[in-house]
């Protein structure tokens, strides 16, 4: 059964900003899907039209299928959201969140407490219940936000970039929490996060400048590159020198060279010989990326421009 479906869906702002064009996709009812891209690529504005928030310019989009423009009412029934801004409010306790929450829902208070203590227990976090929000941990408080809608009866979750500014060891956390869940939602996250994305997600889309320019797994966004390994070299020079691929130098002084898996063995091979330290995997999502947006995320990456092209 289709989760979601997308068909040309368009914005635009004052009739001259296109923020989003033609994006079209599906995605099954449970599991993980990302949508990656940097900051304006369009991630925030797709996913408040599919939450009902805003209205698409064109194009039209089903959740179950319930039209997001023509039922709103009924897609906020089995929706649910973590906006990339939301907070946990400091004055409230985790348990009194949920509850506020599911009331606002049209949930009746019995059901709501019971609800709240079952999402808490189900993140781990019941201990923390009474205790006020401003007191927690910002790991801790994130999970407020998920166990919140986990709550509600919702089925599909939208999650615009649950993990930003969050620390490696609550980050992981939350991975690992989103894991678990997969079986039972579908769960759509945006983020900037390459390895978040790699990490978590069952099928990947690649957002740039409001167009949908890839999406599939990582083994079908591996596909669309023109070289599948990746070699990094452990040192601050290049000890050798090849025709069979591209050569990019990091910031750090650290080289990376990209090719085919065959030549990835003789390139190995060379390497042993010279004992250089480096490891060798399949290109990793930003390589991906980088291929196919031409330049990385983060302007200040400090991949040199040079490699891809």
């Amino acid at each position: 059964m289709e989760g979601l479906v997308c068909k040309s869906i368009y914005k635009t702002y004052d009739g001259r900003v296109r923020a989003l064009g033609n994006i079209s996709f599906s995605l099954p009812d449970k599991g993980i899907f990302a949508m990656i891209g940097r900051n304006g690529a369009g991630k925030t504005t797709l996913v408040r039209i599919l939450s009902t928030e805003l209205i698409p310019t064109k194009g039209s989009a089903t959740i179950k299928g319930l039209d997001v423009v023509k039922d709103p009412s009924a897609v906020r029934e089995i929706v649910a959201i973590v906006p990339q801004e939301a907070r946990a409010i400091p004055w409230l306790t985790p348990k009194q969140t949920i509850i506020s929450y599911l009331l606002y829902r049209g949930m009746g208070y019995s059901e709501a407490s019971k609800r709240a203590e079952e999402s808490l227990k189900k993140l781990g976090i019941q201990k923390s219940s009474n205790k006020l929000n401003r007191l927690l941990s910002g790991g801790t408080k994130r999970k407020v936000l998920v166990a919140t809608v986990l709550a509600s009866e919702a089925k599909v979750i939208f999650l615009d970039e649950p993990t930003t500014g969050l620390d490696p060891i609550s980050r992981n956390d939350l991975w690992k929490l989103l894991k678990d869940l997969k079986d039972d939602y579908l769960i759509f996250l945006t983020t900037h996060y390459l390895e978040e994305a790699e990490k978590l997600a069952d099928k990947i889309g690649v957002i740039e400048k409001g167009r949908l320019i890839a999406m599939g797994t990582m083994e079908e966004l591996r596909s669309k590159v023109e070289h599948q390994y990746s070699i990094r070299i452990l040192g601050d020079s290049n000890p050798i020198k090849t025709r069979k691929g591209v050569t990019v130098k990091g910031i750090d002084g650290t080289y990376q060279i990209l090719t085919s898996e065959s030549d990835a063995f003789e390139i190995a091979r060379e390497l042993i010989k010279k004992k250089i330290k480096f490891s060798t995997n399949p290109v990793s999502l930003e390589d991906i990326f980088y291929y196919l947006v031409r330049k990385p995320i983060d302007e200040d990456s400090g991949v040199e421009e040079g490699g891809w092209r």
